[in-house]
């Protein structure tokens, strides 16, 4: 995938791995949660310097996604830059992709969470 920082590409290749290997019953769901990943992912690469940690976690009610990054600082959703270019449009991604998300504060960083109702 030219242009797009490897990370992100095997973020993609992994959540869309795993939600088919999980027979994920929703192939609409499943576009957004891999372009949700790939939006946590990128947003770790770019303020963190990388992504240290990406994690599926599934039960029979949701699918949680948590990606861990040494950074201490919070993300907060901002306006984009100007409608059209890139900056400022990936928690605008995760907001209108999934049910709910968050971040949580670690010893050393942090970890933003994406939940998914089934």
């Amino acid at each position: 995938m030219g242009g797009v920082p490897r990370p992100v590409a095997r973020a993609r290749t992994f959540t869309a791995a795993a939600l088919a290997d999980w027979s994920w019953p929703d192939p609409d769901r499943a576009s957004d949660i891999v372009l949700l990943v790939a939006e946590l992912v990128s947003n770790a690469v770019l303020h963190a310097g990388e992504a240290v940690e990406l994690a599926l976690h599934a039960s029979a009610a949701r699918l949680r996604v948590d990606v861990s990054d040494r950074s201490s600082a919070l993300p907060e959703p901002r306006r984009p830059h100007r409608p059209g270019l890139p900056g400022g449009h990936g928690l605008v991604i995760v907001q209108q992709t999934c049910d709910r998300w968050g971040a949580a504060r670690l010893p050393e960083g942090k970890t933003v969470w994406a939940e998914f109702d089934l």
